[in-house]
């Protein structure tokens, strides 16, 4: 048994590793757009920068010859996934960072805890668990307080940033629903990078590079940003989490994903200075319990093939 812990020990690190990942990007695309840089050249340089990183890795792994030769419909859904879970997921999540604080942009993005329990039972045609109930009820209630909706009120937010934030979480929640049904033996390097040109051709079509208007804007070159937010947000967690999710099993690795948010608050509390009380602390600790909840009889399941790889 001891035996067994020690061989989980590592890729839970790694599992949480791609967790502080994600947790630590929120926080540096608020000091980006704080250094002078605006929306638009940001996501282009993160997604354009992330996607490449994931191709490097592909083509070395496989020494220049990866293979692709998924069907038609596997195609279908890892281009769908890629405009519809990763390109919107970023542009709307970045929308809202740059009208909202970073702490109050990553608890709407949660929110995709319960919507993909949602969309699920509309996908299957059923009732919602009680556990699924538990969980939902517990991400509400923990969002009232962690959003600083008691102290500051509704006035003090901004009603287009709190639609993008929740815009990200609905696309986000459509990553999972529409990934869940991969074939699970895939390269998850190979469906990755599939996704990220998928979505680097979709920003394009939609917001162009937005490099014309943003030339000189800061004082760090875009360039650096680019690399730092595509390795944060593509290229690390998703070596860090392809690594490590298919010795921890989905259950596991889903409530080690959630560190995430506390992540995100905690830096954000340190990196831009962004109030933390003991309120949002309630919340955060709240919506934790309801992923805890929404992914209980999951932990209990046989280990899985790959994550999503994202």
């Amino acid at each position: 048994m001891d035996l067994n812990r020690q061989r989980v020990i590592l890729p839970a690190i790694l599992v949480l590793l791609g967790a502080a990942c994600y947790g630590v990007l929120s926080p540096m695309i608020k000091l980006a757009m704080a250094d002078g840089w605006t929306v638009r050249p940001l996501t282009f340089m993160q997604i354009l920068c992330g996607g490449a990183f994931l191709w490097i890795i592909l083509l070395v792994k496989h020494r220049f010859r990866p293979s692709l030769k998924f069907s038609a419909a596997v195609w279908i859904r890892l281009i769908l996934i890629g405009v519809i879970g990763l390109s919107l997921t970023t542009v709307f999540f970045n929308r809202a960072l740059d009208r909202l604080d970073a702490s109050l942009a990553i608890v709407l993005l949660f929110q995709f805890a319960w919507i993909t329990i949602l969309l699920d039972c509309i996908r299957r045609k059923r009732w919602p668990r009680r556990h699924e109930w538990i969980s939902a009820l517990l991400i509400v209630a923990g969002t009232l307080l962690a959003s600083r909706l008691a102290e500051d009120g509704l006035g003090a937010m901004d009603p287009a940033g709190i639609a993008f934030g929740l815009l990200s979480a609905v696309s986000y929640s459509m990553f999972f629903v529409l990934s869940g049904d991969l074939p699970h033996e895939m390269e998850p390097f190979a469906k990755s990078s599939v996704m990220a040109a998928a979505s680097l051709f979709f920003v394009l079509a939609v917001q162009g590079t937005g490099l014309g208007a943003a030339a000189g804007s800061g004082s760090v070159p875009l360039v650096v940003w680019g690399v730092i937010l595509g390795l944060l947000g593509t290229a690390l967690p998703t070596v860090f989490m392809t690594a490590g999710i298919p010795h921890v099993g989905p259950g596991l690795a889903a409530l080690l994903g959630s560190f995430e948010l506390p992540i995100a608050v905690l830096v954000a509390r340190l990196l831009l200075g962004e109030p933390l009380s003991w309120l949002q602390g309630a919340g955060i600790l709240l919506i934790l319990g309801g992923i805890v909840a929404a992914n209980d009889r999951m932990s209990h399941s046989a280990a899985a093939g790959p994550g999503s790889g994202e």
